[in-house]
């Protein structure tokens, strides 16, 4: 419960904070704690064809998928999105089974701050029905992708820094109790959410919305192939549910490969809990 407790008022002095957002809204304990509850959702809204109020949850969840596979893609140490505004939704039933929304939404680099470009994206996101999960089909395009400042020289220089094993690290908390990330941890805060994205994709579903709450833990273990090997324990939050969710991870990284997840263990927090939400 202390965790749960530093985590609630961690991500409530964020938004207070100038330091850059770690997640969009603040997590509670996996038995529903007080806090921000979410706005009602009704039936109607979960049944919603054609247009779709942009800033309803359908339309607000699905962009959420979209922009894990943007991160999953084109995430790095020195890159990582977040969901600036939907502009248009819409939603349609698909024969196969399922439904598919189409969405019109802006995202920007956080890793940019305030100073970052706003990108505009259109994509097609499917949420499949079908009897076992399995996570939702995404096509994306987002204008001026390719014109973003080059990252390259920071993630070389980075890239040397680490990969020595005398320059192994570990940390825990990130961001702290008070909301801050130091500079040396900024970039291993993005891989995380870069790493933790490939787990958000993979579990999200029209009852979800995920979010990286913190960073855990990080330990770097011994490089392989020339790859950065980090391990990380992510606390993912799920907005709807209002629930805590933990996950161990291994992910690569280099400059030549990008972000690659290797491993993911879900770390159950709740003594009645056998398999992880969905």
């Amino acid at each position: 419960m202390k965790t749960f407790c530093s985590v609630w008022l961690l991500l409530s002095l964020v938004e207070l904070s100038p330091a850059p957002p770690v997640s969009q809204e603040p997590p509670l304990a996996c038995t529903g704690a007080p806090g921000h509850a979410p706005q009602s959702e009704t039936a109607e809204d979960m049944a919603s064809t054609g247009d779709l109020e942009p800033t309803h949850y359908p339309a607000r969840r699905a962009a959420t998928v979209a922009l894990h596979y943007l991160n999953t893609h084109h995430g790095s140490p020195f890159r990582v999105f977040g969901l600036q505004q939907v502009h248009k939704a819409s939603a349609e039933d698909v024969a196969a089974g399922g439904r598919k929304y189409k969405l019109d939404f802006s995202v920007t680099d956080w890793a940019s701050g305030s100073e970052g470009p706003a990108l505009r994206c259109s994509a097609d996101v499917l949420f499949p029905q079908a009897e076992r999960h399995s996570g939702p089909e995404v096509q994306l395009h987002c204008e001026a992708l390719q014109q973003l400042n080059r990252t390259a020289q920071e993630e070389h220089a980075f890239y040397q820094r680490y990969i020595s094993p005398e320059s192994a690290i570990s940390a825990r908390d990130i961001p702290d109790s008070y909301g801050n990330v130091s500079e040396e941890m900024q970039p291993f805060w993005r891989l995380a959410r870069v790493a933790a994205s490939f787990i958000m994709l993979r579990e999200s579903s029209e009852n979800t919305e995920f979010n990286m709450a913190q960073v855990a833990s990080v330990t770097q273990q011994g490089s392989r192939e020339e790859q950065l090997m980090l391990e990380f324990v992510v606390l993912l939050h799920d907005f709807p549910s209002q629930e805590i969710i933990q996950w161990k991870l291994l992910a690569s990284w280099s400059p030549d490969r990008g972000v690659r997840v290797l491993q993911t263990e879900w770390q159950p927090r709740c003594p009645h809990a056998t398999k992880p939400p969905n």
